[in-house]
């Protein structure tokens, strides 16, 4: 930012005509009209920003107004938020302090406004190390007062609109934590809208010649799209009018990073994505206790016009999600055989479904949030347990909060029959620790639909649960690789914890009585020996595998101690270091290039061959790639669009490096996946392809064949991207192969 005394005349009227847009959008809403305290509000921070501007040259006081824009029109909040939006930023960036702000516009916006600058500059600000503290803060404060979180959400929205100006290295890490946290608490808090344009927007700056290579086809498919609209809705139309509906009836292009998102996952093509197009209707009911009767009417008549898909709907009406949101989903059979989507809404469900908690409110008459007993309210307290546990791992941390953030939900019924929103995915063990941590750690099984089954079973939607329990039964490390809500992955984790310090308390002791027994003592070089020699990193971790009986104490150490057959320990270690170095190496997950890879990359403006790839995606040059540095300085290159780095980049933005394909001189390794229609010679030609053709080595083939249909994989080494294109080119020119595509580990 830079400083000038004045704005020039245009840009003083452009922040005159933002102003008069946001009172004018606000004097059309619901809410009590306090343009007073709204114009004081502005006054005040066009005041605090005079001559700052941002990264893009604009007024800085530009930024504020459009926060409180998108806080007033597309959350529905009303003067309250408003004015804490104009003013979030006056705090963190000037010489005022909350105080003033208190002083000026009273306790509860100045509550709001510190809420906003504790959390300042992201999530995770600019050290690595304070991450998880600063998202505790961030979750607390939704606590406290849901506003905070929304104006912070509408905050990142508008940044994510202006990104433009940022330096490539910046756009990663705002866009990677923006996709990880931002639009999985906006689809948590019902802001479906506001969370597909952050996805998408996060799509554009990672992926942007994906992302542009879909709008494209998009914009080219569109009048295709519009006569199938038409066509599939014109019968609807008459129909609903027949029945004296009033309603709104309009179609729903599947957002860009949607498709992305299915093509990744399905191996598809953007051909293949069958539910580009969905019909939304939007209904208003003769009564609010006619509303989900009506809903279902609506869906009986489509049902007489088109055949619905018996697996495809879906009824959140008598279910809501746990974010509130209500629609009855049906997918349907059009003349022209192509299945399209029709959601069914009520008013009041669309406006919870665009505006979430903020239409909640409009709905209760003004009713606090607090005092509103939605399924928010529950996933919030989980929330606060969560918090609760003292020293969390930064990572696991955030995979912790992640599952309870964008989780489908499916039902679960206690013998009871009381009903119990899980999210998908969960087990019997998740189950029971949503109880009670006492029936989650006792938990031996469970009778799910009064059939006995193990603690790592996986609930669907509809299951009866039973928990069994056993006093006998012991917490173990291995259920965090089933366990997937927040609450039961904390919980383990906390106990094990626990248990870890009472196993390292009683390794001290046994050490201590060993060093009595030899009449010795322990440096810190000796000790960093006896470590090594059981491959073990730290003393701490040394003494709680010594309390737990994995090492006894013997020989090897008392001559370590003892400073005995020294010359014995170097040759052992030397030997003993090369191997486990390896194994870390592997743990690790990164793998070097078999080949030189010496000037390959350009990483951040700098020539270098010290770095390797990730072998969790496996990246190949013409990649869209980014750089991670880690404690020791290392570098390790993933794809941009790999989960791992998408956590990297949310946790420790501050580590990542832009990346640039140089030369590409080295092979790498690419998995391809195929499936088609059984026919004698199709294997041939693709070998033929691969090897003769395009003169590529092929490391791994492994083909199923089954009633008719076969699928398999083929690992092949390439040089570049365009090699794996040009052989999925290749390979669906075959005969009979319907499906091709580069696949992802």
């Amino acid at each position: 930012m830079s400083e000038d005394n004045l704005f020039s005349p245009d840009e003083e009227r452009l922040i005159d005509e933002a102003f008069q847009h946001l009172i004018d959008s606000y004097l059309q809403t619901k809410h009590r009209k306090k343009v007073e305290i709204i114009t004081k509000a502005f006054q005040f921070a066009r005041q605090a920003h005079r001559g700052v501007r941002r990264h893009s040259g604009e007024p800085y006081i530009m930024h504020p107004l459009a926060v409180a824009q998108i806080v007033c029109s597309e959350i529905g909040l009303g003067s309250t938020s408003i004015c804490s939006a104009l003013l979030h930023d006056v705090v963190e960036d000037t010489d005022y302090t909350t105080d003033d702000i208190k002083n000026v516009f009273g306790p509860k916006i100045a509550q709001i406004v510190d809420g906003l600058t504790k959390i300042a500059g992201g999530i995770f600000g600019d050290k690595a190390s304070a991450q998880a503290e600063n998202f505790k803060k961030l979750l607390l404060t939704m606590n406290d007062d849901i506003r905070v979180i929304l104006i912070k959400i509408a905050d990142r929205l508008h940044n994510m609109r202006t990104l433009d100006s940022m330096q490539p290295r910046k756009q990663y890490k705002i866009a990677g934590e923006t996709l990880y946290i931002y639009a999985p608490l906006a689809y948590r808090l019902g802001l479906n809208k506001i969370k597909s344009e952050l996805e998408d927007l996060s799509f554009k700056y990672e992926h942007p010649a994906e992302y542009k290579d879909i709008q494209q086809k998009l914009n080219f498919s569109r009048e295709e799209l519009n006569n199938i609209y038409d066509d599939f809705t014109s019968p609807i139309a008459e129909k609903l009018d027949a029945l004296g509906i009033t309603y709104n009836m309009f179609g729903r292009i599947k957002s860009p990073y949607s498709i992305w998102k299915k093509m990744n996952k399905n191996n598809l093509t953007f051909d293949e994505v069958y539910d580009i197009l969905a019909v939304r209707i939007v209904f208003d009911p003769k009564t609010l206790a006619d509303e989900q009767s009506e809903c279902f009417d609506i869906y009986l008549a489509l049902t007489k016009i088109y055949k619905s898909h018996p697996d495809r709907l879906r009824d959140w009406v008598t279910h809501p999600k746990a974010n509130g949101y209500q629609a009855l989903h049906v997918t349907l059979m059009s003349n022209s055989g192509q299945w399209v989507e029709v959601q069914i809404r009520s008013r009041r469900m669309d406006d919870i479904a665009e505006q979430g908690i903020a239409a909640h409110w409009k709905y209760k008459d003004a009713v606090s949030f607090e005092d509103d007993e939605s399924e928010l309210t529950h996933w919030l307290e989980t929330i606060k347990e969560i918090l609760e546990d003292p020293q969390p791992d930064s990572m696991d941390f955030l995979d912790t909060i992640k599952l309870n953030l964008y989780s489908s939900e499916i039902f679960i019924f206690t013998p009871k029959g009381e009903l119990r929103t899980m999210p998908q995915g969960s087990t019997v063990l998740d189950f029971a620790f949503t109880i009670h941590t006492y029936i989650g750690t006792n938990c031996i099984g469970a009778k799910v639909n009064h059939k006995l089954e193990a603690i790592n079973y996986e609930l669907k939607s509809g299951d009866q649960v039973e928990i069994l329990t056993s006093k006998s039964q012991k917490i173990s490390p291995e259920w965090l690789d089933f366990v997937t809500t927040a609450k039961a992955r904390g919980k383990i984790k906390q106990l094990l914890r626990k248990e870890e310090r009472a196993n390292q308390k009683f390794g001290e002791a046994i050490f201590h009585e060993f060093l009595e027994k030899e009449e010795a003592e322990v440096d810190a070089d000796k000790m960093e020996r006896i470590c090594h020699l059981h491959g073990i990193n730290t003393r701490d971790e040394f003494m709680v595998a010594l309390g737990q009986k994995k090492i006894i104490l013997g020989d090897a150490e008392r001559n370590i101690i003892k400073g005995e057959s020294d010359s014995w320990y170097k040759r052992f270690w030397s030997s003993f270091s090369s191997s486990s170095k390896d194994k870390e190496k592997k743990a690790e997950g990164d793998v070097q290039a078999d080949v030189d890879v010496k000037k390959t990359l350009i990483i951040n403006d700098m020539d270098t061959h010290k770095y390797t790839f990730a072998s969790c995606c496996n990246p190949v040059p013409g990649d869209s790639v980014l750089g991670f540095v880690d404690e020791k300085g290392h570098i390790t290159i993933h794809k941009r669009k790999c989960e791992v780095a998408n956590k990297l980049k949310s946790a420790k933005g501050n580590r990542i490096l832009t990346v640039e394909w140089q030369i590409e001189n080295s092979l790498f390794p690419v998995t391809i996946y195929i499936k088609g229609l059984d026919s004698i010679g199709t294997l041939s030609k693709v070998t033929e392809v691969i090897s003769k053709k395009m003169n590529v080595n092929i490391n791994k083939l492994v083909i199923e064949s089954k009633e008719g249909l076969f699928e398999g994989t083929i690992s092949v080494m390439v040089h570049r991207l365009n090699d794996v294109d040009t052989i999925q080119k290749e390979l669906k020119k075959i005969k009979n192969i319907t499906t091709v595509a580069r696949k992802e580990e």
